[in-house]
């Protein structure tokens, strides 16, 4: 008679902080018949055995992300009985195109989407040909609690949010926007970086921001590309052990990167540990 092995504890709440690249994902959020961080994140537990169902482990996610987009710091969170063997053994059982970069025991009322703190995202232009300085001063005019309608695809009641921090820099082939805040409406940070690259190439002044700000449409805004955003941080206030990048994802993404500038620096920041 097969033995049967026994749980290492009563089922504890696991976070997992993730981080893909999005460019073979239909998005993160499961779908039917589609390619997705949380479908195959799931089918990975459900073969080691950390759950049956996620409806019943609780399953939940920081936030979506859409077609395309990556992620550095994407949280996932569950129960299961078997925390050493997911620590041990998930980022195996994972595709090379998604892995874990730490873990942490939280409380069991924990989920990731609403004890977020704070969200930043990051989005890489791919050129330099843009005027930093004008980009910067423009992005700081998106702090504060503002009305984003005209920068988002949404029709949500509520369209305020709350930004903490913007600021735009370049580094060598890339201008790099990062902004802050509590929360964010669908496609809110690639309409601000269209925004922003319309002011870097002359095309706007920084009053631009100011006037769809106050609900102003000016020449309409179409999000930049999905491949330049990435959720670069999820801040929930919790401490997560880190978990070494191995060989063989590194090998692949070192491959990926040849072909796709913008991954360049998140892999140089993986192989620092930051």
């Amino acid at each position: 008679m097969e033995e049967v092995q026994a749980p290492d504890l009563p089922p504890v709440r696991l976070a997992c902080r993730v981080a893909y690249l999005g460019d073979r994902f239909f998005g993160s959020q499961m779908q039917a018949e589609a390619r997705t961080v949380e479908g195959e994140f799931i089918s990975a537990c459900i073969r080691l055995g950390l759950f049956s169902d996620h409806r019943s482990a609780g399953f939940s996610a920081a936030g979506r992300t859409d077609r395309g987009v990556h992620a550095r710091g994407q949280i996932f969170a569950f129960f299961t009985p078997y925390p050493s063997r997911a620590l041990s053994a998930l980022n195996w059982q994972l595709p090379s195109d998604c892995w874990i970069s730490g873990c942490a025991r939280a409380d069991a009322g924990f989920n990731p989407r609403y004890d977020a703190k704070s969200r930043t995202y990051r989005y890489y232009f791919g050129t330099t040909a843009l005027d930093e300085k004008a980009m910067d001063s423009a992005a700081r005019l998106f702090v504060g609690t503002h009305d984003f309608s005209i920068f988002s695809r949404t029709s949500e009641r509520n369209p305020e949010r709350t930004i903490t921090a913007a600021r735009v820099w370049g580094e060598p082939g890339t201008c790099i926007f990062e902004v802050t805040g509590d929360s964010f409406l669908w496609n809110m940070v690639r309409l601000m970086a269209a925004c922003l690259r319309r002011i870097g190439e002359g095309e706007e002044g920084e009053d631009a921001v100011i006037q769809r700000l106050e609900g102003e449409r000016l020449s309409p805004l179409s999000p930049a590309p999905p491949d330049g955003l990435i959720l670069w941080d999820v801040d929930c206030g919790i401490s997560f052990l880190p978990l070494p990048l191995e060989g063989r994802r590194l090998a692949i993404l070192l491959r990926l990167r040849e072909h796709h500038a913008v991954l360049e620096r998140v892999v140089r920041d993986l192989k620092e540990g930051n």
